[in-house]
Order: C-alpha cells, then sequence, then structure tokens
C-alpha cells in the first residue's frame, strides 16, 4: 500500500486572532467592549487577556455569567501564566466579562459573537449608542438566539456547573476553602 504524505501542511497551530475590543470607557461602569469570534472560552480569553495585560496589568481573573457560555473551564493559560475563571449568577451581569488585575477591576461588555459584522461594528464604535442600548442589543441578539436554539431542538444548560464564586468547599484538612 502506498502512502503520501503532504509536506506543504504544518503542524504547528496557527497563532489565535487578536481580540476585538473597543476600551472606550462609558456609562454604567463599562470600561470597554469584547466581541468574542466564539462562545468557547478556553479559546477566546487567552487572546482577550493578552490584549488587555499590556494596558492594565497582568489578568489574573475573569468572572461571566454562565447563561451564555456552554463550557466553564476554572481556568485558561495565558502566555504560560493561568488566568482563573469564575462565574455567578446572582452578582455578575449576563452581558459582562469582569476582569480582574493588580490595578483593579474591569467590567466590559460581551457583544454576542453571533451578532452580523455591521451590527457587531456599529455597537464597537459607540455610534451615539448608550450603554442600556447597547445591553439591551445584546439581549436581543442572546433572545434570538436561544429563540432558534429552542426551535431548532436544542436542549437545555447541563445541571452539572461548576461552583460559583464566593462557594466554598471542605478542605482535605478540614475547614472551608473559597472558591475563586
Amino acid at each position: 500500500m502506498a502512502v503520501t504524505i503532504d509536506r506543504t501542511t504544518s503542524r504547528r497551530r496557527t497563532p489565535p486572532l487578536a481580540a476585538r475590543l473597543s476600551l472606550t470607557p462609558a456609562p454604567g461602569g463599562l470600561d470597554g467592549m469584547w466581541w468574542p469570534r466564539s462562545r468557547a472560552l478556553t479559546r477566546e480569553l487567552p487572546s482577550l487577556t493578552a490584549a488587555l495585560g499590556d494596558l492594565w496589568g497582568r489578568i489574573t481573573g475573569v468572572t461571566v455569567h454562565p447563561a451564555h457560555w456552554p463550557v466553564l473551564p476554572h481556568w485558561v493559560s495565558d502566555a504560560g501564566r493561568t488566568v482563573q475563571v469564575g462565574w455567578s449568577t446572582e452578582e455578575q451581569d449576563p452581558h459582562r466579562l469582569t476582569l480582574f488585575s493588580a490595578d483593579g477591576r474591569r467590567d466590559v461588555l460581551v457583544i454576542p459573537p453571533e451578532t452580523g459584522a455591521a451590527a457587531g461594528a456599529r455597537l464597537m464604535a459607540g455610534g451615539g449608542v448608550d450603554v442600556p442600548a447597547r445591553e439591551q442589543a445584546a439581549q436581543w441578539i442572546d433572545a434570538r438566539r436561544e429563540e432558534a436554539w429552542e426551535t431548532d431542538g436544542g436542549a437545555g444548560r447541563p445541571s452539572s456547573l461548576p461552583r460559583p464564586i464566593g462557594s466554598t468547599r471542605p478542605s482535605p484538612g478540614g475547614g472551608e476553602i473559597p472558591c475563586l
């Protein structure tokens, strides 16, 4: 049996695409906006934390609301450094992402990845749209996505989610350890 080897393809991974960010502070406590290309946090967060690390200092933690992220990793890797990922359904707005660094906390509005190019670019540019209108647009886009998911036979979120930020778990030596 003859075997053909194609040496034109590389085994190296392609570098991640640059994060789509707008870092214009906005009313409502927003420090900017982020438009991920997918809902895969393990793929999207490293480029975001790398881009923001140069501006805001090394990002050490991220908190998300689990409503719009199908998989919630406990951590992601950014250039060999670990960034802890947590979630909260009570303290975290579903359309925002909170980033933590040595300089403090920053909040960014997440534009759903399913947003069309024209609408996404308009939201990223601000286009005279205030924060509540941006959040309403994000909610509308997510509602349409959820409606399409349900009508196409999608299933609900899995019931086994990781522990939320602030919850505790027993430690091996007794007492409780806060989950971050």
